[in-house]
């Protein structure tokens, strides 16, 4: 629990004056309902065997003025506090994914989705016990206990004193139990999550799975996983039904002894039969709640164990919170320098070797090599996913390690080869970059992606559904609404990771005019395998075993005949039309002729042409 009482108090500390509303209904609620009972010993010794029938009007009265008191301060306690548990759930659930959604990508890299869902979902679902009704079931009930003892010491303190060894040697039994349970409700917290995980994996990946025929592998990795599950959910029922045992045991011993005694009294003289009832009735407000802790203590420990989880999460160091990173950037230029940068995922594994170049303000730098080679690592760096283990990446002129990362990202435009899109509207998909754009501005990045050449053909236009990760759009349009998000974006540094490699050449070369419109005027890298979109580039970089082993244009590093000639002659061979024939520099792209976004200048022909991928 120790772990847990930071998170609890912060939870806390702003509804004191909720909390303090219900406890101060609790002392009204709980003597209330000790009335009825209360009011057997009156009804048995002077109304019935005295025959003071005068009291009996008062004392039915007084038992429905308590009834109606109880009734009216539990209504109120439920809406209270039983809302405000909710409240809390939900902000704690806005808590959590802000806190995981400002982490870094290690983080991701280390942590499954599943298991992310579950921190944010589950393991906060149980701290309305902590809060709502569960606390006041369990505070309510000791409070009971404790006003059923002060009477019953009044009634007999002999039976009293013996029921109290009893109930005092459960109590200790419980508060070991609990500590045992606990670890077991922390390991279910993380086998659910990774058997979410695993679960989310695999409907994510449904058409490799039935593409492969493995949906009975899938089960069975499914159904081992809950079986782990239900093992776990098993050894907490078997605690939880021995600490039931022990309670319905407390309460016939407890019975039998003060059924002895009691009886031994009333002989002699020393306790009426009226005292009797009423000390029976109070007994069982004294012992109830030991049957509520096991219900109720089982929830909170349960809660506790996954505030437990929550605030490890909530203890991983957000990115932007590092302490070197105080640099807060202006408007980019684009000038980016890697000077003698190395990095390694794992320590002793190093990926990128004393790797130093040189990015210049609307020029295009390309990144070729094998797969493996330490293309995705560089582009990872740039974006400041991760940092470098040696060496420094400059933009315009600051340490990337040092820059804030707000300011930073709001300025780079990001192009994946696996474009991923949310389960919204194309409208929503391309705004994503700019929640606040207006909606001309969408609608010209659209244009100008040529996203508007399929969206205006469908019933509802922009409004269409694209369906999880834009399941219901073809891998063009896809990959031209996330064109567009990034036009939208107007960044300053681009990056484009194999941005048409998966697409037919007539999706590919609609998709180059909007490739073409983006990149102007922008530091672009790109990632391509298709050496033949980036013989333009300004600078191209061989990558092999994370070092840059060739570098220069598509002309020199050719001419040169070294590791880029045996990458391009291994995919076109000897290509009569490898160079740029005399005029094609002044071609005009038709995306030269597409609308503009407000405020954006013209690209002229030559530089769009030098600027361009292909």
């Amino acid at each position: 629990m120790r772990s847990a009482l930071p998170l609890l108090k912060e939870l806390v500390r702003p509804r004191r004056g909720k909390l303090l509303f219900g406890f101060l209904l609790m002392l009204i609620n709980r003597p209330a309902g000790l009335v009825l009972p209360g009011s057997t010993k009156f009804l048995v010794d002077n109304v019935i065997i005295k025959r003071q029938t005068g009291m009996l009007q008062p004392l039915v009265l007084i038992v429905l003025a308590a009834t109606v008191v109880q009734a009216v301060t539990s209504f109120i306690l439920t809406q209270v506090l039983s809302k405000e548990g909710q409240r809390l759930i939900a902000e704690l659930r806005r808590k959590v994914q802000e806190h995981v959604g400002r982490l870094p990508v290690a983080y991701y890299d280390a942590t499954k989705t599943g298991a992310l869902v579950s921190r944010i979902m589950s393991d906060v679902e149980g701290v309305r016990n902590l809060i709502g009704t569960g606390l006041v079931e369990f505070v309510g009930g000791i409070m009971t206990a404790l006003i059923a003892l002060i009477l019953l010491l009044r009634i007999s303190a002999l039976l009293t004193g013996l029921a109290l060894l009893f109930i005092a040697a459960f109590g200790l039994g419980l508060r070991q139990a609990f500590g045992r349970i606990r670890p077991i409700f922390r390991e279910r917290g993380k086998i659910n999550a990774e058997v979410s995980g695993r679960l989310t994996e695999s409907l994510a990946g449904v058409r490799v799975v039935k593409g492969y025929h493995a949906e009975a592998e899938e089960a069975r990795v499914f159904s081992g996983g809950v079986a782990r599950l239900l093992d776990n959910v098993l050894r907490s029922l078997t605690a939880i039904s021995l600490m039931g045992l022990s309670a319905t045991l407390l309460m016939g011993i407890v019975g039998a002894i003060v059924m002895f005694l009691g009886a031994r009294q009333i002989l002699a003289g020393t306790l009426t039969l009226g005292g009797f009832m009423a000390f029976t009735a109070y007994m069982a407000f004294l012992v109830a709640p030991m049957f509520q802790v096991v219900g109720i203590g089982t929830q909170i420990t349960e809660a506790l164990a996954g505030l437990d989880r929550t605030q490890e999460v909530l203890h991983e160091r957000p990115e932007d919170e590092e302490a070197r990173r105080t640099e807060t950037v202006g408007t980019i230029e684009g000038y980016v320098t890697f000077d003698h940068v190395n990095f390694a995922y794992d320590a002793g594994k190093p990926v990128l070797f004393d790797v130093s170049f040189q990015a210049e303000p609307g020029t295009v730098t390309a990144l070729v090599g094998p797969s493996g080679s330490g293309k995705s690592t560089m582009i990872s760096l740039i974006a400041a996913f991760h940092g470098p283990s040696d060496g420094v990446i400059r933009v315009d002129g600051t340490d990337l390690s040092t820059a804030r990362l707000d300011a930073y990202r709001t300025q780079l435009g990001v192009v994946l080869q696996d474009t991923f899109l949310f389960d919204g509207t194309i409208r929503e998909n391309v705004a994503f970059a700019r929640p606040g754009a207006s909606p001309e501005r969408v609608l010209e990045a659209c244009r100008i992606a040529r996203v508007d050449e399929f969206a205006e053909k469908f019933e509802k236009q922009y409004e269409t559904i694209v369906g999880e990760r834009g399941v219901k759009l073809s891998g063009g349009q896809r990959q031209r609404v996330s064109i567009a998000r990034a036009i939208l974006a107007d960044p300053r540094i681009l990056i484009l990771d194999e941005a048409t490699s998966s697409l037919d050449s007539e999706s590919e070369a609609a998709i180059q005019e909007g490739l073409a419109y983006l990149m102007k005027g922008r530091t672009t890298f790109v990632i391509a395998h298709r050496l033949s979109t980036i013989r333009r580039a300004d600078q191209i970089l061989v990558v092999e075993d994370g070092r840059i082993v060739e570098r220069g244009t598509h002309q020199s590093l050719y001419e040169l005949r070294g590791r880029y000639y045996d990458l391009y002659t291994r995919q076109h061979g000897v290509d009569a039309n490898l160079f740029l024939a005399p005029g094609e520099g002044d071609k005009v792209p038709e995306a030269a002729e597409k609308p503009r976004l407000p405020g954006v200048a013209a690209p002229s022909a030559a530089s769009l042409l030098r600027g361009g991928i292909a």
